[in-house]
């Protein structure tokens, strides 16, 4: 049992946890202009200003959006700062 425990234990120290990854945002719509800041979250793979771009811009063009600009990438610590300025766009995309 004991070799069994010391197994599991060095399998998940050997593999890399990755933790929540977010991104916050400003975006546009033209005719008439409408701009909105929002705050989405990331996979794994997208944890970097180029990644959350490509990432997102696609998601936000879906609805007639344009990404202007990453502001930030942070962790699930900075989400709680953010919600009351994001608003509907919490999460959203």
């Amino acid at each position: 049992m004991m070799k069994h425990m010391l197994l599991v234990l060095a399998l998940l120290a050997a593999s890399p946890v990755q933790a929540a990854c977010y991104a916050d945002y400003k975006a546009k719509q033209d005719n008439p202009l409408r701009l909105h800041y929002g705050v989405a979250q990331l996979p794994d793979d997208a944890c970097t200003m180029d990644g959350a771009s490509r990432h997102l811009a696609p998601r936000l063009a879906r609805d007639g959006w344009t990404l202007l600009n990453i502001l930030s990438i942070f962790g699930p610590e900075g989400l709680q700062q953010r919600k009351a300025s994001a608003g509907p766009y919490y999460l959203r995309y």
